[in-house]
């Protein structure tokens, strides 16, 4: 393939994965428009605040099956055909819900719940791990950075206006223009140049999709690598029966240890998003009972500022150096994130508030890249699985936070509940940055011992290559010696007695 080929190839891809990250956000804003939509519609077709948590506990428990179903689905359907039948499914949900009859509402509702909730992760992980499938090598921080900032001002827009769209247009509009922005995204899915139909030849694979051969090339951590550590007797996640040990997801998080407690802080940071995201309208309500609303939508629209800002650094700095954040950057981020959100609270002067809201954005934002990037390193058989049970963690801590942070809110003040949910991923994100660090550490002292041994091998070398020579000369001077020994002999007498011994390369010789 020549260079203006490739070039050309690549341009291709980039406009193609332009056009959907915009189909992206636009179904995003119909998501953010959807959550304050339809938790209202419930109370009012309810009438009842249980039936608005069990809503949302359906709709996340939708999304916990269907990361732990994702890579079996991927393993027999394509990417392109798994996002738009995602779209389409979402979007057939809010039809069906307004085309139902009065006494079919209550039942609808919750069966929407788990459509969306289903159909939203299943898009998410398929999106996430094909990225590298569709931008090539070297661009992921790049797209991962286009993603979050069209998510980032989609998320400010459909919270935004969601409150105008609901009074001003009614329950019916908004699910209408919820739909049309799910079909928007199905079509900007079918420009993508990959195949639509299910994947042949993996009927066979179940649940477990690809074999994981392709393990052996995880390396280095620090990298977005990880290291590869022992697997089993054959290096595959199989026995030596030919049974594998355990689900793929699994043998992903255990070929790289560092993988396991990342996806494990990212579960822990949901909870800590759950803690901030319902203490906000407690607190805002406290600051001013007569507009709540100001302080939420603030801090949302300077949290947005905050990540699309730190996505054009990113932009930046990969195009500069070549370099990712990498797994550290997801430690650190987190950390400083944390830190942010907790100070949310805190009761400081607006100034400092604003300022505050600003760093938690763009802290956000380097997280959401570093982890997404890192996972997109694995092995393509692993990378759907890693991705799938990441959305199965991140369901499971925010819905766990969503529940026990309610019922906390209750006793005590939202800086105390948001200061201990995101306290406990500050401490399980010093743990993870300490083991990078020290991975790292270890990897450098391995390769100062790589260069030791190289050192070593070519002194060893130029010595043999001296002793190859020497021998040789003091062979030749010992066989001239040994006949001018013997012309002696055959001019003098022959006396009896032994003959004096002489010594050759360390070893007596007699004479005679």
């Amino acid at each position: 393939m020549t260079s203006g080929t490739a070039s050309g190839t690549a341009a291709l891809q980039e406009r193609r994965y332009r056009i959907l990250v915009t189909g992206y956000a636009i179904s995003s804003y119909g998501t953010f428009l959807n959550v304050v939509a339809l938790s209202l519609y419930v109370y009012a077709v309810t009438d009842r605040a249980l039936a608005v948590g069990v809503f949302m506990a359906v709709r996340l428990a939708a999304g916990f099956v269907a990361g732990l179903a994702a890579a079996a689905v991927l393993a027999r359907w394509s990417a392109k055909g798994v996002m738009f039948w995602a779209n389409v499914a979402q979007a057939a949900a809010l039809l069906l819900l307004v085309l139902a009859p009065d006494g079919f509402r209550t039942g609808t509702l919750f069966a929407v719940s788990a459509v969306v909730g289903a159909s939203g992760t299943l898009f998410m992980v398929t999106l996430r791990s094909s990225i590298p499938d569709m931008v090539g090598e070297g661009r992921h921080t790049w797209a991962n950075s286009l993603m979050v900032s069209g998510r980032s001002m989609a998320m400010v827009a459909g919270f935004a206006s969601s409150g105008v769209v609901v009074s001003l247009l009614g329950y019916t509009a908004a699910f209408l223009v919820d739909m049309a922005t799910f079909l928007v995204c199905a079509l900007t899915v079918l420009l993508l140049p990959m195949p639509m139909g299910p994947v042949r030849g993996n009927e066979e694979k179940g649940s477990q999709g690809k074999d994981v051969e392709d393990v052996e090339d995880v390396e280095d951590v620090e990298d977005g690598q990880g290291s590869q550590e022992e697997e089993g007797a054959d290096g595959q996640g199989r026995r030596r029966d030919g049974r594998r040990r355990g689900p793929a997801a699994l043998v992903a998080l255990g070929a790289v240890p560092v993988l396991g407690l990342m996806v494990a802080l990212r579960g822990i940071d949901a909870l800590g998003s759950s803690s901030h995201n319902a203490a906000l309208p407690v607190y805002s309500t406290e600051l001013d009972a007569d507009n709540p609303a100001v302080f939420v939508s603030v801090f949302w629209c300077v949290w947005a500022l905050g990540n699309v800002l730190v996505q054009q650094v990113l932009q930046r700095y990969t195009k500069r150096t070549g370099r990712s954040v990498g797994a550290l950057g997801f430690g650190l981020g987190t950390i400083a994130m944390s830190g942010t959100f907790v100070l949310a609270f805190a009761g400081l002067p607006w100034a400092a508030t604003v300022v505050i809201a600003l760093l938690a954005g763009a802290a956000d934002g380097l997280t959401e890249v570093s982890y997404t990037s890192h996972l997109q390193t694995l092995p393509s058989p692993l990378r759907t699985h890693a991705f799938g049970l990441s959305a199965t963690v991140e369901n499971l801590g925010f819905g766990v936070g969503m529940i026990v942070v309610a019922a906390a809110l209750d006793v005590f003040t939202p800086l105390s509940v948001v200061g201990v949910a995101h306290g406990a991923a500050i401490v399980l994100a010093l743990v993870y940055v300490a083991r990078v660090l020290r991975g790292r550490g270890a990897e450098q002292s391995q390769d100062v011992q790589k260069v030791q041994k190289v050192q070593e091998a070519q002194e060893l070398q130029e010595a043999q290559e001296v002793q190859e020579t020497v021998p040789g000369s003091e062979a030749q001077d010992g066989k001239q010696g040994k006949q001018g020994k013997q012309e002696d002999q055959g001019e003098g007498e022959s006396g009896a007695g032994p003959a004096r011994g002489g010594h050759r390369d360390g070893a007596e010789v007699s004479g005679g």
